[in-house]
This record gives structure tokens, sequence and C-alpha cells, in this order.
């Protein structure tokens, strides 16, 4: 008898996370469910693992279809632990979020949502991050569903190619003004870190991180990019690739192989 697909649903946004209940439901018209979550919000940890203290997980509700686990660890410990030790079965797919904020642009890098789908990928696993552009903890999750659906429908029937997951950004709109999905690319854009000093009631000094989202794109051009697509009203989706090199500067470093070779000749 064939079994329905297992599709793992984790987050960053901590147990309690409106996106992921959201993500939870929807996955459930797919196949069978095993979700885990850290036990408190672990925005910003990217792929960071746990290895000074002893990971914990506990079982929170079990019931036909869903399993649920809460772990003391980051994103990537908890999708590590469903792999290793936790399921009888390789996940089919795994699903990350849906995040309260945007993961757009170079805000990849530091998201833990986009890292458990990058683990995901590591492990030959088709994997999709959600995010909504909307960072309030009570966020209305009901026109992400039907984008969130279609591009989970497409990658069960089409797979992704190895090493590939997707990044899908939502923009903060009511389904009626969702234009639809546009496949971008990730815009050239940085953050700009400032840190305001301040003093805490014991007159300690400290630091509060700070600043703002730079998108070095052309004002008007950068129409093939996910912060175009988010802020002309559609759904981004951006493939991403678990190999970092730049395959385009290698022939340019070549020069560097054939000075050191000079050199001990």
């Amino acid at each position: 008898m064939n079994r329905s697909p297992l599709i793992l649903v984790t987050n960053d946004d901590g147990m309690h996370a409106g996106g992921m209940e959201a993500l939870i439901s929807l996955a459930r018209q797919f196949g069978d469910v095993v979700a885990i979550s850290s036990r408190e919000p672990m925005s910003g940890m990217s792929h960071a693992i746990t290895i000074k203290v002893p990971l914990r997980v506990k079982l929170v509700s079990e019931e036909p279809g869903l399993t649920r686990y809460v772990c003391n660890g980051t994103p990537v410990d908890g999708v590590k632990l469903v792999f290793n030790s936790l399921s009888e079965h390789k996940p089919d797919l795994l699903l990350s979020g849906i995040n309260h904020g945007s993961n757009s642009s170079s805000s990849v890098l530091y998201s833990g949502t986009m890292a458990a789908a990058m683990e995901g990928a590591v492990n030959h696993i088709p994997s999709i991050g959600f995010s909504l552009l909307d960072y309030d903890p009570k966020a209305d999750f009901t026109a992400c569903v039907p984008y969130a659906e279609e591009v989970i429908t497409y990658v069960l029937e089409r797979g992704l190619p190895d090493g590939i997951c997707l990044n899908v950004n939502i923009p903060a709109l009511s389904s009626e003004k969702i234009k639809g999905i546009r496949i971008c690319s990730q815009a050239n854009g940085y953050w700009k870190e400032e840190f305001e000093k301040r003093t805490d009631p014991t007159g300690s000094e400290y630091y509060w991180l700070t600043g703002f989202f730079h998108n070095r794109e052309p004002e008007n051009g950068g129409t093939g990019t996910d912060e175009w697509a988010l802020k002309n009203g559609y759904v981004s989706v951006v493939p991403i690739s678990t190999d970092l090199t730049a395959y385009g500067v290698l022939e340019q470093m070549k020069s560097l192989e054939l000075a050191q070779t000079g050199k001990h000749e």
C-alpha cells in the first residue's frame, strides 16, 4: 500500500506562532505531517546548530496524520533531529514558516526559516520556505494559503533539482490585491546595521541593533527581483542553491594558481 507523503513543517518564530499553525493546516491537505519548532523565537539564527548543550525534545501531541515536537535548539537542529532520530521515514517535503516578516534579498542569509529549508535541500529533500511581509504576531495568513498551496502542489508534482530550495515571500496585502506569482532573482541589497548606545537601570551601557535595508537595484529597474515583485503586489519565488560557489569568478582567479605554480617550480 502506498503511504501518504510525509511532510516536515518547521519555523523560526516559536511553537505558538500563527504562521506555523497556518502552514500545518495547509500541509495536512497534502499528507501526513510531522512538525517541530523551537521553544522560543529563533529569528536571525541562520544556520546555527547547538553543540555546547544537550538537545532536548518533547512530544507535544500526536494524532492521526499529525505529530508535533518542540525542542530547545535552533530551526536547523529541529530539522536534523527529525531526519536522524524522530521519524521512521524520510520526509518527502519540508515546509518552513510561514515566517512573520520578509526573507527577501539578503535577509535570506540571516533567516532561520530559510536555513531550515536549506538544510532540507542539503539532505536531498524538496524544501520551501514561506514568509509573509507582516511582523505582527497576530498577522492574518488567509491571503497566503492559495499561493502556498499552488507552490506546494508544483513541488510535489515536479520536484526540485537536488540542492535547490524555494524562497517564497508574500506581500502583506488582501487576497484581491495580490497580482499573482513571479519567479524572481534575489535583489542586490543589504542591511545597514546601526547600534544605539543605551543605558540600563543599573547604569551599565549596552547596544541595541537597529538599521535599515538598502536596495542597490536601480529605482526603476530590478524588475526581475524579489524586492520589485513584492513592492508591486506579487508573490516572489526565488530558487536558492546550497552551492555558494561564485562560478563566474573562478576563471578570473586562475592567475593566483599560476602565480603559486611559478613559485614552486
